[in-house]
């Protein structure tokens, strides 16, 4: 008879439930439930470009909607699913009562965006991160080092540091705040106090500064010289945290009967969408894989018996976040699909618009070849999460003539985020981390042949794709499985249920030379709008004109 898990794959607009067979890894059942507030399930400010919040209430909707969508296309029965596994953007914190309730989900703060899930996107709180940053650093603290020397703003405490600010009343209701990968699993198995419900480790590791090194999370006298009431918050967060391959509680009555699942299924701790979706993709010492959607999460990992430096600008370093019983080493880009969404969104010209503007503007942009367009852009648009850290830093756009066309800059926006990505994959190897291959999945990884082929060409190292196009939620079907203890551990699992497609994208040796002076000129612009670095800006259209001759 065969067995299933159950993966739940909560993301920035939409929340996916996948069954799969343990045993092959076949993806049985798939079904997406969008989130129903605000825009694409994003609660936004006008006045305010840095807001992103989502109604909680949408997740726990969404939960029963994408379940029982599943499971009414499939003909697996509840009884024959081992576990649940549960994957979150992240960092979204939520602020919660005394009963782990939501405050967002309660009349009284139904409409305050305060009260909402703080989207991972949310860069509001930039001061405060900064902040946080700087007490650190004078203070001598260890908590930066293994967060790449700066905190962000898409992070835990400074999205609670910057409610307390601009919220107090929000702030003061707040028994304690829980993140999204901590929410769901809690309110799957009824957890009714904060300070007892399973925390992973994943996301306390990479955005709360939680480390064994210093005894759990930044000590209370830190705390205090941000605020008192973060000091207070102190003592009702959590210290202990659990690898995702552990049980977080069991299905509640309640909830299975509402979503057609059996009580008492096993429901494993939750972690971050890329984390799991690594986990799907089959990640092992030596293996990057790039989780490719409206941003860009690199992982890697790597055991416990070697020594790893203090990566600066990385996300993270932090124990059992990805695989249990190793390092898991998180970078990543704030804006890659998003970036080119906005493009489509905001400036395509009506001959290239409509549902199929993707589509479109790809073929054109392929019959390109490397540096004929004479354009080098920046990949800021929503800031720089590795290696400056800084949410702070805008797109930039070089080379444009009266004659540059839509084409030609969607290319050189695909193109920013490739060499984005080739200055992490660097950054990992300037400390001593080999990257031995890249396996990608997500969206773009899936539907996008030219962005791969510019990924292979500009980073000069083959692209694989991973063989699930739903990886982060296989990711958690995979956690859920072992939690529900169908496998001994996690890489059984793996080696079961995940694959890669035999489509290689392979470098191109006639793109380099134009890739090579093109990405000489995006680091000079990298060092100098993100470092401050003094470079010769007055040579660079001209050399951008040289390349553009070249290759025409």
């Amino acid at each position: 008879m065969s067995r299933y898990a159950l993966g739940l794959d909560y993301g920035t607009n939409s929340v996916r439930a996948l069954i799969v067979d343990i045993a092959t890894g076949e993806e049985v059942a798939t079904h997406v439930s969008n989130y129903l507030s605000g825009q694409d399930g994003i609660l936004l400010d006008a006045r305010d470009p840095d807001l992103a919040r989502q109604n909680p209430q949408d997740y726990i909707d969404g939960f029963y909607d994408c379940v029982l969508g599943a499971l009414g296309k499939s003909q697996v029965s509840p009884e024959d699913i081992v576990g649940i596994g549960v994957d979150t953007t992240g960092s979204t914190p939520l602020p919660v009562d005394e009963h782990c309730v939501a405050l967002g989900c309660k009349p009284e703060f139904r409409d305050n965006l305060a009260a909402q899930a703080w989207l991972w996107k949310d860069h509001t709180s930039f001061a405060e991160a900064k902040e946080i940053t700087d007490k650190a650093r004078e203070n001598g603290e260890p908590y930066l080092a293994k967060c790449g020397g700066t905190y962000s703003s898409e992070w835990f405490f400074s999205k609670i540091l910057h409610c307390e600010r601009v919220a107090p009343e929000v702030f003061a209701a707040a028994h304690s705040w829980i993140e999204c990968a901590d929410f769901i699993p809690a309110f799957l198995t009824g957890q009714t106090d904060p300070s007892r419900t399973a925390r992973g480790s994943c996301a306390a590791g990479h955005k709360a500064m939680h480390n064994p090194a210093w005894g759990g999370l930044p000590s209370k006298e830190f705390l205090a010289k941000l605020s008192p009431g973060m000091a207070a918050l102190h003592d009702r967060l959590y210290t202990d945290v659990c690898p995702s391959d552990q049980v977080a509680g069991y299905l509640t009555e309640e909830v299975a009967a509402k979503s057609g699942l059996k009580s008492g299924t096993p429901v494993a701790v939750g972690a971050f969408d890329a984390h799991m979706g690594a986990v799907g993709s089959g990640i092992k010492p030596g293996t990057l894989v790039k989780i490719m959607g409206t941003s860009t999460c690199d992982i890697m990992v790597a055991p416990y018996d070697r020594e790893l430096p203090d990566v600066p600008g990385l996300c993270g370093i932090a124990h059992d976040t990805v695989l249990p019983g190793m390092y898991g080493l998180e970078a990543g880009q704030s804006a890659v699909g998003d970036l080119f969404n906005w493009f489509v969104r905001r400036l395509c010209p009506p001959e290239y618009a409509g549902l199929d503007a993707h589509e479109k503007l790809s073929a054109a942009a392929a019959e390109l070849k490397p540096g004929e367009s004479g354009l080098v852009a920046l990949d800021w648009n929503n800031g720089n999460r590795t290696i400056l850290v800084d949410p702070q830093l805008t797109g930039l756009l070089v080379g444009q003539t009266l004659h540059t066309t839509a084409p030609e800059v969607y290319r050189a926006l695909i193109e920013s985020t490739a060499f984005g990505a080739l200055r992490i994959i660097e950054r990992f190897e300037e400390y001593g981390i080999r990257v031995e291959e890249i396996v990608n999945c997500g969206g773009i990884a899936e539907k996008s042949p030219l962005t791969m082929q510019i990924y292979a060409d500009i980073c000069n190292r083959p692209m694989k794709i991973s063989r699930s196009a739903q990886t982060c939620a296989l990711g958690a079907a995979i956690f859920g499985a072992v939690a529900g203890g169908a496998f001994p551990d996690v890489p059984s699992a793996v080696a079961k249920m995940t694959g890669v497609k035999d489509t290689i994208y392979t470098p191109i040796p006639a793109h380099r030379a134009a890739y090579d002076e093109l990405y000489a000129i995006y680091k000079e612009l990298h060092d100098a709008f993100g470092l401050g670095v003094k470079i010769d800006l007055g040579s660079i259209m001209k050399r951008l004109r040289a390349i553009r001759a070249a290759n025409s």
